[in-house]
């Protein structure tokens, strides 16, 4: 058995509201934390919401310096690994929606950029995208995120199957009315890359338009180990990684791959 105990943050995030916001997130980590997980994960943008505008730049963490003191602490202080959902932060005139990685010492372990900002809602216009996949080790653990919209980009995903990554993240800010699309590609990310998908979406609204909540944790054969519903909650699940190896043996699509052809 190779075990690892997730824990997952849904939160209903006020846009512009930092302070709240902040204070909401402390809470349920807290919360999350009693029942002992080994990698805490939060959702996209918790410290401003997800939120475009002029308005945004003001309310950026800059250089993110407040909010890896705040995870750097959580995973200190609980003695846990955390993928920190996203934030939005500023760095020299910039705006990012990045991702900090910390482990249980409360040691950075890994940074992303969201890549493909959501042009429907103008990110693009107003986050800069990111450049660099990446990948992180958490208890021995090889791991991999993205966000939100990155998740339409298979490929992305892909690249990290093929660098042997086992579990991989994706903090969103999905809406309601692509519910279906949200379990539909959590599902079919798992099941072709034969990975660990766990997906931290956000719930409440977004100005009028309700967040789909429905944080899922799908295995490599496409079931889903957890799900939750449309409102603010945490939960854990206990998941075996030794599935993945044996999926991978049983099923090789990584070995009858031919890449020379497409």
């Amino acid at each position: 058995m190779k075990e690892v105990r997730l824990g997952i943050v849904q939160s209903a995030i006020q846009i512009g509201q930092v302070k709240e916001n902040l204070q909401m997130m402390d809470a349920m980590i807290h919360q999350v934390a009693e029942d002992a997980p080994d990698i805490i994960i939060l959702p996209e943008t918790w410290n401003t919401g997800f939120m475009t505008g002029h308005d945004l730049i003001a309310l950026a963490d800059p250089n993110g310096n407040q909010m890896q003191e705040l995870l750097s602490g959580w995973a200190k202080e609980l003695h846990v690994n955390i993928v920190g959902g996203s934030v939005a932060i500023e760095e020299h005139g910039k705006i990012y929606n990045r991702t900090y990685v910390y482990n249980r010492e409360g040691d950075l372990v890994s940074t992303y950029d969201k890549i493909h900002g959501f042009s429907p809602a103008k990110e693009d216009l107003y986050f800069t995208g990111g450049t660099q996949v990446h990948h992180f080790t958490l208890d021995g653990i090889l791991c991999s995120s993205a966000t939100c919209y990155d998740i339409r980009f298979p490929e992305l995903i892909r690249k990290a199957a093929l660098e042997g990554v086992e579990l991989f993240f994706l903090p969103a800010q999905w809406p309601l009315l692509r519910l279906s699309h949200w379990k539909i590609l959590n599902q079919a990310r798992a099941i072709e890359n034969q990975m660990f998908f766990c997906g931290v979406n956000g719930c409440g609204h977004i100005g009028k338009l309700p967040m789909a909540g429905h944080s899922l944790v799908v295995d490599p054969w496409g079931e889903i180990r957890l799900e939750l519903d449309e409102t603010a909650a945490v939960q854990t699940v206990t998941i075996d990684l030794e599935v993945v190896a044996d999926i991978r043996t049983k099923i090789n699509v990584f070995r009858d791959r031919k890449p020379a052809l497409y």
